[in-house]
């Protein structure tokens, strides 16, 4: 196994092994789809015997929290890092190497559009999607920094892991990076129970603890579509809202349950749901632990995913690994990723989504039968597939930088 131990800032292991350190940060607070990807990639290259793993978290609130969230294999790392101070500086001096704080590596992983100077170690970061560039109005202002920090990346010789070929393509295009230093790397499909540790502050809703029910349904309700994910205008749940009233008047035992954070742009959900001729059985449960996601996803009868623009889509791949049948539009990479495991809709078109989702809800042989292909799409996708990859983009990235 990969593990070692970090001390007075350098790292000493019992093995030869490449040394990685990871920005662990997103893994802090509520969990997000970017926690999801960090939680999955942190524990696939923990268990491996050519690297040596340690994760870091920019935070001085929450510094001490990063070592409860790192899996087996990974080491927390790096002296006190104040978030704001050195982002900062990293964005207008270039200054201090992350060598100061973590101590020598090899590779240096930024997880979330940033990554910090180096004196000697190679630079890798992940770019998860190109909203800010694409969809501007969708983005609140901090996510807008995003495509500087990446140019910012680029320019100290980053090299660049995308989740999806459709996301290395438009970083391509939009950056002018070359194609050799641009990497896609499928996240994977997490199963039940492999996500985040939950944070108990964050935790929005739980079921009644003697109960098994996943959620409370309206009287008369049996079954329901889910929506998983932070509520944001790119997840187009108002849409989702209009394609279920255009369902539900024929279909009086169908519930729609929207699970997930809060984002910006929420009270325009809250007013599609309030305007809805069947909000009665709208059921907004907001964040949800990991444990009462699982359930939710197992008692679904379909996940519909709506979404306008997507580097990956990792709800609608948890959902198909679980046998849940899927229904989401051809947005970005979403085409790429679900494949035939999926039924794919037009992106902003509430009449087809409603269509689609109504003939699986009708129909338990076409259900059953999509649902196996999901099963079968998604089981080329794991944690230990998106680790060799990984490793391989290190490999080039340290052997880029000596060149």
């Amino acid at each position: 196994m990969g593990i070692g131990v970090w001390a007075e800032g350098a790292y000493s292991s019992g093995v030869s092994s490449l040394r990685v350190v990871l920005d662990a940060t997103p893994l802090l607070g509520t969990p997000t789809g970017v926690a999801t990807f960090c939680a999955g990639a942190l524990r696939a290259l923990g268990e491996r015997e050519d690297l040596a793993v340690g994760g870091y978290a920019v935070s001085w609130r929450r510094r001490a929290g990063i070592v409860d969230q790192l899996p087996p294999g990974v080491a927390a790392v790096g002296r006190a890092m104040p978030a704001r101070p050195l982002h900062l500086a990293w964005r207008w001096l270039g200054f201090p190497p992350v060598e100061w704080f973590v101590g020598d590596t090899d590779v240096v992983h930024g997880t979330n559009f940033v990554v910090p100077p180096a004196r000697r170690a190679a630079l890798v970061v992940t770019v998860h999607d190109l909203t800010a560039i694409r969809f501007p109005q969708m983005c609140e202002p901090a996510s807008l920094g995003f495509p500087g920090q990446v140019r910012r990346a680029l320019g100290r010789g980053a090299w660049v892991h995308a989740p999806s070929e459709w996301v290395a393509g438009e970083v391509v295009d939009q950056f002018g990076v070359d194609p050799a230093r641009v990497r896609a790397v499928h996240h994977g499909a997490s199963l039940p129970g492999e996500a985040p540790v939950d944070s108990p502050a964050s935790v929005a809703w739980k079921a009644p603890v003697d109960s098994t029910a996943p959620v409370d349904l309206p009287a008369g309700v049996g079954r329901y579509v889910l929506a998983l994910g932070t509520v944001e205008p790119r997840k187009d749940l108002v849409g989702l809202v209009r394609a279920f009233d255009q369902l539900a008047g024929e279909r009086p035992d169908v519930g729609l349950v929207i699970a997930g954070a809060d984002g910006w742009g929420s009270t325009v959900l809250d007013e599609a749901v309030a305007s809805s001729a069947y909000r009665e059985r709208i059921m907004r449960l907001g964040y949800v632990s990991t444990g009462v996601r699982d359930r939710l996803l197992a008692s679904a009868a379909v996940l519909a995913y709506p979404s306008v623009y997507e580097g990956f889509g990792l709800p609608p791949l948890e959902a198909m690994v679980r046998g849940v049948p899927v229904v989401a539009t051809r947005a970005g990479a979403l085409v790429e990723v679900l494949g035939d495991g999926a039924e794919l809709v037009a992106v902003g078109d509430p009449a087809e989504l409603a269509g689609a989702l109504a003939c699986l809800l009708d129909d338990e042989a076409a259900s059953a039968e999509l649902a196996l292909r999901g099963k079968r799409r998604a089981a080329a996708f794991s944690w230990e597939r998106c680790a060799d990859g990984l490793a391989a983009l290190y490999r080039d990235a340290v052997a880029g930088k000596g060149g």
